[in-house]
């Protein structure tokens, strides 16, 4: 045990300098607010659950170095850094903003929710997590066990708002959105020691024991719209590019792979829990090929830098390696794809969120 705890605390020094990742998008106005939304809400709320790329700010409270609550993150918000991974608004305020909800998904942990929040939704994601229990152990974040007990939290805060009729109808009605494996995968898997035992479609098949039964539980907890997303091509994320992509820093074609491999087994399975429960919706969401796009096409999007973030070097700096003391960010954000080392730009977060609401929105709603 003592040596198991010795090895978990230099993973996590290791890992200060390559976390998080995975991904997700709709316009800005001068605050940094997207002024433009839906007449009316297509939904009541929207529930999140999973790691950096949905987490608004849950990281700030825990004691862990995944926290991004510092400049430059949050640069496009005329109050700074808000907690997102990112220089602005992260996918599901964006999906909340065209659905007519509201301007930002706020997080569960750490700030005053109005009952207003709690009426239209909250994520409960924490960046750095993921569906093998060792992957939040590493870094202390949140597991995804963890957040569908603070689920059981707030479901008990929305019943006292709306009543438990009314609540119960808000949750059968709300969209819900699953984000993670990206962490386990990219750290756990490839960088940690601790699953070298695992081949890789063993460790892929852990994963898809572990994703299956979550979608299960968030089924029993009412959800009948949940949106679940797939891996993103991992080796092409820049961090991974600097770590195992060679001289030239090339995609890492076998990160990728092992991606896919995931991909197509969680769809499979969403096949068959889709039989099992026909009265409710779940979605496979595929964001590789949109991201792999983005990164071998980024001038049909107008953006002209894809392997670099915009923090730094753009290599390798990613929560606590960008701050504005030792990583001056880009002054062209708006032509990178990546802002860190791991995380799109609110602007390629537009242009993935809009794939993802024009082709999976009808089946959800």
């Amino acid at each position: 045990m003592r040596q198991l705890g010795m090895e978990l605390m230099g993973a996590q020094l290791v890992l200060v300098g390559l976390m998080l990742l995975h991904y997700l998008p709709a316009t800005t106005s001068g605050d940094g607010l997207n002024r433009t939304m839906a007449a009316a809400p297509m939904v009541p709320a929207i529930i999140a659950f999973g790691d950096s790329i949905v987490d608004p700010g849950n990281n700030d409270v825990l004691a862990t170095i995944i926290k991004c609550n510092f400049p430059p993150y949050g640069q496009n918000f005329e109050s700074g850094a808000t907690g997102r991974f990112s220089n602005g608004f992260i996918p599901t305020d964006l999906i909340a903003q065209r659905l007519g909800v509201k301007q930002l998904l706020p997080p569960y942990l750490g700030v005053d929710l109005s009952p207003e929040d709690i009426l239209t939704g909250v994520s409960f994601a924490s960046g750095a997590t993921g569906y093998d229990p060792l992957t939040p152990t590493i870094l202390n974040v949140i597991p995804m066990k963890k957040q569908l007990d603070l689920f059981s939290e707030y479901r008990s805060r929305l019943y006292s708002i709306a009543g438990a009729d009314r609540g119960a109808e808000i949750i059968s009605q709300a969209l819900f959105v699953i984000c993670a494996g990206s962490d386990d995968l990219a750290n756990t898997y490839y960088i940690t020691p601790f699953r070298r035992n695992y081949d890789v479609p063993s460790y892929v098949n852990l994963l898809i024991t572990s994703a299956s039964e979550f979608i299960r539980q968030v089924v029993g907890i009412g959800a009948t719209r949940i949106g679940f997303v797939g891996l993103p091509p991992i080796g092409c994320v820049p961090s991974q590019r600097t770590l195992a992509g060679g001289k030239e820093r090339r995609c890492v074609a076998a990160r990728n792979q092992a991606a896919q491999l995931y991909n197509s087994r969680i769809q499979n399975v969403i096949k068959g829990l889709s039989a099992e429960f026909p009265g409710v919706r779940i979605v496979y969401i595929d964001i590789y090929d949109i991201i792999l796009d983005l990164v071998q096409r980024p001038g049909q999007y107008g953006f002209t830098e894809s392997t670099r973030g915009c923090c730094g070097t753009g290599e390798l700096e990613v929560t606590l390696l960008c701050n504005s003391q030792t990583a001056t960010a880009c002054s062209n954000v708006d032509e990178y794809v990546f802002w860190d080392s791991y995380h799109p730009t609110e602007k390629a977060y537009r242009v993935i969120v809009n794939d993802i609401l024009t082709n999976y929105l009808r089946y959800l709603l």
